[in-house]
């Protein structure tokens, strides 16, 4: 006998299916979650490591700009110290430069002139004098520019202004100084001794002790004389004495 089923079996199979596929939905929804907060978390460490590393970068960043403050205070200390040892070199070579100077003042100015006025600014001199005449003045130009510690010399003025008769012109001059090569040569050099001191009359007084000063001499002095002044087993030096100044008297 066939067995029907009158039952409404595809009602209870649409439930079924329906209940199957919330199932399914609800589990889809729970993994899509997870998935979820698994990569919130991921990117949490990442966006947190480099948070650390910024952090990390910026600490180093703030070490460097304090070393590098630190560097320019040391470079500034460095030229400092330059420029105070350049300042210091200048006036060790200058030390010596005023005597010079005032030395080729003398030496240079003629005696149909003389100064009035005298100025000196670094590596500048201004001069202002009187002189007999432009000859007198054209003539200090040239023995200042002759000179070794100044240099090239500028006219800046010349009148004539017959306040004085003897000397009625006045001049200016801008003279540029300058330093010789060798400016610690004259220091360097050994005074000489005159002939007829002590050092230089020492090496005559020994002369004469140069056995070719005592053997002319001994040219003089016959054979018969000689023969018993010098006995034997004595030294040249005493031997030589009375040979000499018997010869002497012969």
């Amino acid at each position: 006998m066939a067995h029907v089923n009158l039952l409404p079996w595809r009602a209870e199979r649409r439930k079924q299916r329906e209940r199957e596929f919330y199932m399914q939905l609800a589990a889809a929804f729970v993994a899509a979650v997870a998935l979820l907060l698994l990569w919130s978390f991921w990117m949490d460490q990442r966006i947190a490591n480099q948070n650390d590393r910024n952090t990390y970068l910026q600490t180093e960043i703030k070490q460097l700009d304090v070393r590098i403050a630190k560097i320019k205070d040391l470079e500034q200390v460095r030229e400092h110290l330059l420029a105070r040892k350049q300042i210091i070199e200048q006036l060790q070579a200058d030390r010596s430069q005023m005597v010079h100077l005032f030395d080729e003042l003398v030496k240079t100015i003629p005696s149909s002139a003389r100064l009035t006025a005298m100025k000196q600014t670094g590596q500048a001199m201004t001069l202002d004098g009187v002189a007999q005449s432009n000859a007198s003045v054209a003539e200090y130009m040239r023995n200042i520019e002759a000179s070794p510690w100044m240099g090239h010399a500028d006219l800046t003025k010349t009148e004539n202004t017959h306040n004085s008769t003897r000397m009625p012109y006045s001049f200016g001059l801008n003279v540029t100084l300058s330093r010789p090569k060798a400016e610690d040569a004259d220091a360097q050099k050994t005074p000489v001794e005159p002939a007829g001191t002590g050092s230089s009359a020492s090496p005559p007084a020994a002369a004469p002790a140069h056995p070719g000063t005592v053997a002319k001499p001994m040219k003089t002095t016959s054979p018969d004389k000689a023969a018993p002044a010098a006995p034997a087993g004595s030294g040249g030096a005493a031997a030589n004495a009375p040979a000499v100044k018997g010869g002497a008297k012969s």
